[in-house]
């Protein structure tokens, strides 16, 4: 007991960006200058034309974070959850629609593969999608990940997609909705029943490239917010896959994309931190140029309280954020922290943006500024990945299961 004490003891807290690591603060400014130089300035065009940002994207690969935390031995950067959230934070101030692309790609299509797999996979679908892309004429390897369906949406052990064994193929069949980077994808993690008398134990985790004959896409959403990342159906008619693309074992899907969800809510937290404080800055700028009764509202309490209570909030938020990151290089249990790290980011994200709104003004409401577009984008972050009804019960459940077993 006193060495474990001691190891928990030794374990870091980092409560500011001038304390962190030295690794750390260099992903830090690396990822905030490209943010203001690179996805800032065209995240309006992005926007508006609802465009996927290629070379934007072909650039974050360049720099490590399209494998971030992938090992070098499989192509990545090798770096840890930490690194990725503030990765995630400072890239989605410059651009949400980039942060989910970059958040989609890595927790939910490689840290599957990468964590399950076998050589042969991640040789095959981690390698060249957490590799920068060899020269300009080179693809750009994307993928998705498919677990919502039409008909069920939070009940992820739903699953009506069906998978049955054919010698040595599966044969999938089944539509898979709200699936980011849908349109980019060279391939996507999905689940589907392979023992439909095994409810959530009969569920199994599948690679399938989407070149597959039988394997289409539906029409792209459209979507108040994140204009730039494509979301679409995943429709698969007797998609018929080698058995080797299997991930796991039979019956072991539900539990990898349970475990799957549990590390993207550290990125979607990281996203609604960057929307968060990409409304801070929007509105603290304002405040300081915008005059009424003869000095800059700035002055004014009403607006200093809309602001304390914004960073407020989003600093909170960060440090539940980088708990959870902590705990999860750390191999403890994250499962709880996880949940309020997502839930607490998500909500900050949606009150800094409604409130930068109301710093703004009438200047708010027009796309001329981006405190509009900050609210558009901020509010699925409380939908996707666990609604946060959903980390409710997560965090809820958790605590319950801790008092019972005392």
């Amino acid at each position: 007991m006193i060495g474990a004490a001691r190891k928990r003891s030794q374990q870091r807290t980092f409560l500011t960006h001038a304390q962190l690591k030295e690794e750390h603060q260099m992903i830090y400014e690396m990822c905030r200058k490209f943010a203001d130089e690179e996805l800032a300035p065209n995240a309006k065009k992005w926007d508006k034309d609802h465009s996927f940002p290629t070379d934007a994207i072909r650039q974050l690969s360049d720099l490590g974070l399209m494998g971030i935390n992938v090992s070098d031995d499989n192509g990545g950067s090798g770096l840890d959850a930490l690194a990725y959230a503030i990765a995630m934070e400072e890239i989605s101030r410059g651009c949400a629609s980039v942060g989910v692309i970059m958040s989609a790609h890595n927790s939910l299509y490689l840290w599957p593969i990468d964590k399950y797999g076998t050589p042969e996979q991640k040789e095959q679908f981690v390698t060249p999608y957490a590799s920068p892309p060899s020269d300009d004429s080179a693809k750009l390897m994307v993928g998705c990940f498919g677990l919502s369906e039409p008909g069920n949406g939070s009940d992820a052990g739903a699953a009506s997609t069906t998978a049955k064994l054919d010698g040595d193929f599966y044969i999938i069949n089944g539509t898979k909705a709200w699936i980011t980077n849908a349109y980019e994808a060279s391939a996507a993690v999905v689940f589907a029943t392979t023992d439909k008398s095994l409810k959530h134990k009969g569920i199994s985790a599948f690679i399938v490239p989407t070149d597959t004959p039988g394997f289409s896409l539906g029409a792209k959403e459209d979507k108040i917010g994140i204009r730039a990342s494509s979301t679409a159906n995943l429709i698969m008619e007797d998609v018929r896959i080698p058995s080797s693309y299997l991930l796991g074992k039979p019956g072991e899907g539900f539990k990898i994309a349970m475990s799957t969800l549990d590390g993207g809510r550290i990125g979607v937290a990281g996203q609604a931190l960057g929307i968060a404080s990409a409304s801070i800055d929007c509105a603290a700028k304002y405040a300081l140029e915008r005059k009424a009764f003869g000095k800059p509202i700035a002055d004014l309490y009403a607006i200093q309280s809309k602001l304390s209570k914004m960073v407020s909030s989003r600093d909170a938020a960060r440090l539940l954020t980088w708990r959870a990151a902590t705990m999860k290089d750390a191999g403890e249990k994250f499962v709880r922290e996880a949940a309020m790290a997502k839930l607490a980011a998500s909500e900050a994200s949606t009150f800094c943006a409604h409130q930068a709104m109301q710093v703004l003004g009438g200047m708010g409401y027009v796309s001329d500024m981006p405190a509009e577009r900050h609210y558009r984008d901020a509010r699925i972050t409380e939908i996707y990945e666990g609604t946060s009804e959903i980390q409710h019960l997560v965090i809820a459940g958790d605590i319950l299961k801790e008092y019972k077993s005392k």
